[in-house]
């Protein structure tokens, strides 16, 4: 069933345009990606836009955009061409009637007459009887007074395939050998009464006309697969298929409570990442390991390493749990592996207006391109550096009242004098005389340094936690620094 040895690798990615990217769908097209380029194949980006009722161009403008934005190329489809096009299915209507009336004049599919009433009737009463409730294959043989008696009545009757009365047999690269078995797998739908084809028919016949040798897809499609397989088969008599691509079924994206992660769930979003700065290097380094791994004792790699050792017949077969705590930490490493200037940039969509707080004139570049490479050893997400150096471009610190309340304790007001003082004689270039100056002022209240800085970092930050307090100190400036902590003396004394 598998692709020829030595025939070139031929994958694709096939999303429908309806709502945001969610990561799962983000996760198939890594491992599509993945397979293509360690084999250097070609991988065929098609879209699935045949629902009229859900498909919006603002999703399929998003989709392309979401691809781009993760690092990933295609071959062939939507503004880049290819031999199969077009690579939108809305545009492919006349292949898929022309393929379904092969295959009625084949004798591979046939017109179904039955009314939804009576296919429930029909499934209530197999399942009354302990029988597999799937279509009865009613409309298999009918003969030619019944098909008119149903014409006299109106019926618009679908096209439905007729499976082979045998078990199909197929090697998933994931799963290994599956059988299903003839009772198990019915008759089904291809096209609908109005004349409209349906994934059924559409997702193989694409896959035979564009030579897909290996489909990478999410295990709530594999009961699809003996259908589709049937159906290759049809179509490989016909002339249209060449061969019957291997198929491997990817793991389920679990969420909480042990459900699949679905598009409702607000972390399954891509555009969440997007907007609270993951990379797309750290996301997609996650996403690789919900399913697979590079190695036992290596989580963190690029995706050159990825792809130099993807192969999916690695692929776990069990549900793999999104963890966001364990996603944003390796973010976080992959933040700190850029070199420090792309941070600085990467960070920018961050440092100006709408998300910014200070004012456009208040950014200071010099202070800016100080302070970065403190603030890259400490963010899981680019999203974060707006509250960790807003201190520095605005008038006055946020002041976060429980950092306030934490910090403040019983005697904070003679310390910051004492630590005002200090750090009035201390050498401003240097991080570590400003270190002495604070340990120093603590050594003289009883006071370790963790204690003795605390209220210096809320009088001159706002918050408890943060950048680097000496370092920041030196960036802001004596004369920012020291105002600062006489305005949290005034507000003490109040």
């Amino acid at each position: 069933m598998a692709s020829a040895p030595g025939s070139p690798v031929r994958v694709r990615f096939c999303p429908s345009p309806t709502g945001n990217p969610h990561v799962g769908l983000v996760r198939t097209a890594l491992f599509n990606w993945a397979f293509a380029r360690h084999h250097q194949g070609t991988l065929v980006f098609r879209i699935e836009d045949t629902d009229a009722a859900r498909d919006s161009e603002e999703s399929y403008t998003q989709l392309l955009d979401s691809m781009r934005w993760l690092g990933f190329d295609w071959d062939e489809g939507p503004e880049v061409g290819g031999p199969h096009a077009p690579y939108r299915q809305s545009q492919r209507m006349d292949i898929y009637q022309d393929v379904a009336e092969k295959l009625l004049a084949a004798g591979h599919a046939y017109r179904c007459y039955c009314s939804q009433e009576e296919l429930d009737a029909r499934r209530e009463a197999a399942r009354a009887a302990g029988r597999p409730s799937g279509y009865d294959g009613h409309c298999r043989d009918l003969s030619d007074a019944e098909v008119e008696g149903y014409r006299a009545e109106g019926r618009a009757p679908i096209v439905r395939f007729r499976m082979p009365d045998e078990a199909i047999t197929f090697t998933d690269l994931v799963r290994g050998e599956i059988t299903y078995l003839p009772e198990n797998v019915p008759d089904y739908g291809i096209v609908r009464a109005n004349g409209a084809p349906l994934y059924t028919l559409v997702n193989p016949v694409d896959d035979a006309l564009m030579e897909i040798t290996h489909v990478l897809r999410g295990e709530d499609l594999l009961s699809s697969t003996p259908r589709q397989i049937a159906l290759y088969k049809a179509l490989t008599e016909l002339g249209i298929a060449k061969e019957i691509p291997a198929f491997g079924h990817l793991p389920y994206v679990m969420g909480e409570g042990n459900k699949k992660l679905s598009k409702r769930d607000p972390q399954s979003s891509l555009n969440l990442y997007r907007e609270r700065g993951f990379l797309p290097e750290g996301l997609l380094n996650y996403l690789s390991l919900l399913g697979w791994s590079l190695s036992a004792d290596q989580d963190i790699f690029t995706i050159d390493e990825m792809v130099a050792a993807f192969d999916v017949s690695d692929v776990n077969p069990n549900p793999a749990r999104f963890d966001l705590k364990k996603c944003e930490a390796i973010n976080g490493d992959h933040i700190r592996l850029l070199p420090v200037k792309d941070f600085t940039e990467r960070c920018r969509p961050w440092l100006k207006a709408p998300v910014a707080p200070w004012a456009p004139e208040d950014f200071d570049e010099a202070k800016w391109q100080a302070i970065a490479p403190h603030a890259q050893t400490r963010l899981k997400v680019l999203s974060e550096i707006t509250d960790n150096v807003d201190f520095l471009f605005l008038p006055e610190p946020v002041l976060d009242e429980a950092s306030w309340t934490k910090a403040m304790k019983e005697g904070s007001d003679a310390l910051l004098v004492t630590a005002r003082e200090k750090l009035d004689a201390a050498d401003w270039t240097s991080p570590e005389s400003l270190k002495e100056a604070v340990l120093a002022a603590g050594e003289e209240h009883g006071l370790k340094l963790g204690k003795a800085q605390a209220p210096v970092r809320v009088a001159v930050t706002g918050r408890t936690v943060g950048l680097p307090l000496f370092e920041s100190l030196e960036v802001l400036g004596k004369e920012k620094a020291l105002a600062r902590i006489d305005a949290a003396l005034v507000r003490l004394a109040e």
